[in-house]
This record gives structure tokens, sequence and C-alpha cells, in this order.
């Protein structure tokens, strides 16, 4: 018997062993995906469904512990701080996903941008290569300063810093995309350059984009959390994490330490869930994972 001949039954184990894991993979990459997807909705939903009479000020029940009937305790003027963190946490939600997916919109913009010409593309190139060499959170704040700060000021500074990455990603895409076979002959047949960008490359860069979304969406959300908290963010009589978080700094020398913890567990909590989806998701798109 010939040692360099292959073994049909290992070679199908082996098969079977590699289907089964991508199989695994994908659960898993989908299960992660699904279950954020779950909590933020969750939380989402419970924001917008209770009730604002927790809210009241009772100085009766003023920096009580975290019990049965108040979950995460009160705070200093009798607030219900289980009401304020889901609404808080429900206020950064919507901030989060609507700057989260204004910047994949330019994202995807400008890496399609890219297979337009060389013009364009290093036109491109310049402007990643700007806003990459300027630290997010600086100009974040700049940006949410020029457009008066509160809801509408974050959105703009968010959406507008944290689509470099991805647009770099996607513009690697393109150039790649840019000298396949089909594209060059709808290049012949004269079809223009942003119909084959929009009808060639598009679907090809959906993938990207989705997992895009998902990664910048807690980025987005712990950046809005911490302009809100040095004061530079939404409005102060919004319910925002970063403002009860900033808010209870002062009272956690006395003891108080529910108003920092259960807020700021939660935020961790739901960022931690997206980060986790969104790495999931890139590998379970990545060609060249799926076959290691």
């Amino acid at each position: 018997m010939n040692i360099h001949e292959v073994n049909p039954g290992a070679e199908a184990a082996a098969g079977s062993r590699s289907s089964r894991f991508r199989f695994n993979r994908r659960q898993r990459a989908l299960g992660a995906v699904a279950l954020a997807g779950l909590l933020v909705v969750s939380v989402w939903a419970a924001g917008g469904l209770m009730s604002a009479d927790p809210l009241a000020t009772r100085l009766e029940l003023r920096n009580s512990a975290p019990s049965a009937a108040h979950l995460f305790g009160t705070d200093w003027l009798g607030r219900d701080m289980f009401t304020r963190t889901i609404k808080g946490l429900a206020l950064s939600i919507n901030v989060g996903m609507t700057a989260a997916a204004a910047s994949v919109v330019i994202a995807a913009l400008m890496g399609l941008a890219a297979a337009l010409g060389k013009a364009a593309d290093r036109i491109v190139s310049w402007l990643i290569d700007l806003f990459l060499s300027v630290p997010h959170l600086v100009t974040l704040i700049l940006i949410a300063f020029v457009f008066g700060g509160g809801m509408k000021g974050v959105v703009i500074g968010i959406a507008l810093t944290h689509w470099p990455t991805l647009a770099r990603v996607i513009r690697a895409e393109v150039l790649q995309l840019r000298t396949a076979e089909y594209v060059l002959i709808s290049r012949r047949m004269g079809k223009s350059r942003w119909w084959i960008a929009t009808r060639h490359m598009m679907p090809h860069i959906v993938p990207q984009l989705l997992t895009g979304l998902l990664l910048v969406f807690p980025h987005a959300i712990l950046h809005e959390a911490a302009i809100t908290f040095i004061g530079l963010g939404l409005s102060p009589h919004q319910p925002a994490v970063g403002i009860i978080l900033s808010e209870s700094m002062r009272y956690l020398s006395t003891g108080m330490w529910w108003l920092a913890f259960f807020p700021g567990l939660c935020l961790l909590l739901i960022v931690r869930a997206f980060d986790m989806a969104g790495e999931n998701l890139r590998l379970l798109l990545d060609p060249r994972q799926m076959h290691e």
C-alpha cells in the first residue's frame, strides 16, 4: 500500500468536522447578533413604555439602597434609578443607532467614490487619513460644539467622526472589484462608473456595511456617554446615562454606590453584547476565516 495514498474515510471525517465547525460558528454568530438585537429592542421598548411617575421627586424616599421596591435604589431626589437607567439607555440607543447608521452611509458613499476615478480616490484617501490623524473624542467635541450641542450636535459629531475606518475597508474592497472581469466588460459596454458602483459593487459591500454598523454602534454609545459626562453632550434635563453617571460622582464618597454601579453596568453589557455580535459576524462573513 502506498503511504501517500489518501484515506477516503479520514478525508470524509475531516470534511465533516470542518463543515460542523463552520455550522457551529454560524450558529454562534447569528445567536450573538440575535441576542444583542433582542437586548437593545427590549431596553428601547421598555424605556418608551415605562411611566414617568417613578421619576417624580419624592424626598421621603431619597438615598434609598437597592430593594425589591426599587431594584437600583433611589437618588438624592427620591427618583427611581431603575426607571432612570432604562430611559437613559433607551435615549442612548436612539442616539447611537441614528449616528451609527449615518456614519455607515457616509462610509459607503466614500468607499464607492473610490471607484469613480483616481482623482476621487485620492480625495477619499486624504479625507480618511485626515480624520484618522485626530482622536475621535477631540473631533467629536469640536463638531458637537459647532452644531450647538444637544442631541443634534452629538449625532452629527458621531456620524462625522466614525466613518473613516469602515470607509477604508470599503475602499479596499472597491479597488479590488474594480479590476474584476465583469466590471471591465460593463465598462466596455459603455456603462457609467456610478452605474457600475451601485449595481456591481454595492451588493458585495453590504455584508461589510452590516458588520460595520454593529461595530460602530457600541463606540457611538460610549462616545455619546463620554461627552455627555463632561457636560458637552445632551441636555442635563434628559435622562442620558452620561448625565446619570456625571451627577452620581459627587455622591459616591457618601456611600451611594448604586447611583453609578447599575447604570454603568447596564451600559457596559449593551456595549459588550454588540461588540461580540459584530466580531462574530465579521468572522462569519470573512471568506478567509471560513476555510480555516
